[in-house]
């Protein structure tokens, strides 16, 4: 029963903080102002590069932040305020766009950064919870994230104020993201590694196994002899050719099954009398997320991969695909 009522207490606790965040969100949608668009419009203009500051948690934010419109496409790095007046202003031009963000707005880190970005002229965006700080009063834009209590118990360690920040700034990435009409191909470019990067950029011609591993052999090619072929290239399927080296069918270890017990001179009989003819195919420029939908639709392993001239270039299967990371 002890165990009961101490949980209890603790899923209690959860859903006060999570009340007390979303209740602020709420508020914040509410009390958008010409001020977010002003910022957004600032940002979607800049020449420079967004500089992103924030001591602190606020800074955590800023970091997120930064790696966010980065991954969309915008040159952006977060810089520490100390730092900043330690050296790290040269990262800084006047073309440049700075989004600070500090709740008080009076962070000693903050106000001392300031008058050297006032001094070089560059647009200030404030993300504070105090618009008459002394940040707010030299920003191009603010955005007031202002909010009636922290989630903290104690009302001290920023939790609803950070809640706050972080949705602001993925609302400003995400319109600015509209703003350039980004599209799907845009965001894959810079996560080229990503699951998404792989089925939006990855090519046929990437992971297909061509050369040695993609045996190819004439129609009139025995079938004991294709069979050392695949054998020798460690493969499931042979690439069947006419004289013009253009493909007319493929040889599989199904098609082998399907005809031996009804065949015992199979071994020696021309490839192309027990090949699948005009076997479904895809071209290497094709994307490999579109051999995926192939080979589940046509409930097949593998595909032959042919050129512009239907000549077999490489072979693609489902094993390909898995060591690609695209299925």
């Amino acid at each position: 029963m002890k165990k009961n009522n101490k949980n209890a207490r603790i899923v209690k606790w959860a859903k006060e903080v999570i009340t007390i965040e979303a209740d602020a969100l709420s508020a914040l949608r509410k009390n958008l102002d010409d001020n977010f668009p002003c910022a957004v419009q600032l940002l979607a203009d800049c020449r420079g590069k967004i500089i992103v500051t924030g001591m602190g948690k606020a800074g955590i934010i800023g970091q997120k932040f930064s790696a966010t419109i980065a991954s969309f496409g915008f040159s952006s790095f977060w810089v520490h305020p100390a730092e900043a007046v330690h050296g790290d202003l040269g990262r800084i031009c006047q073309d440049d766009v700075i989004v600070v963000l500090s709740y008080s707005g009076e962070t000693e880190e903050v106000r001392n950064l300031i008058p050297f970005l006032k001094n070089m002229r560059s647009k200030i965006i404030a993300i504070t919870g105090n618009k008459k700080s002394n940040l707010s009063k030299f920003s191009h834009a603010v955005i007031d994230v202002k909010v009636e209590k922290e989630a903290c118990h104690l009302g001290l360690a920023p939790t609803t104020s950070t809640t706050v920040m972080l949705a602001v700034c993925d609302a400003i990435a995400v319109s600015l993201q509209k703003l350039k009409g980004l599209k799907e191909k845009d965001f894959a470019f810079f996560h080229p590694r990503g699951s998404l990067g792989r089925k939006l950029l990855l090519q046929v011609k990437d992971i297909m196994r061509q050369g040695k591993t993609n045996p190819i052999v004439s129609g009139r090619t025995p079938v004991q002899e294709v069979l050392v072929s695949i054998t020798s290239a460690h493969a499931g399927a042979a690439s069947v050719v006419n004289k013009k080296k253009k493909l007319i069918g493929i040889f599989t270890d199904g098609d082998l099954r399907r005809h031996l017990g009804k065949d015992k001179n199979i071994l020696t009989r021309p490839v192309e009398e027990v090949m699948t003819k005009g076997p479904v195919v895809v071209r290497e420029d094709d994307l490999a997320s579109a051999a995926v939908e192939i080979l589940e639709t046509k409930k097949i392993d593998e595909v032959p991969v042919v050129d512009k001239l239907g000549r077999p270039v490489g072979m693609l299967d489902v094993q390909d695909l898995i060591a690609a990371g695209v299925v």
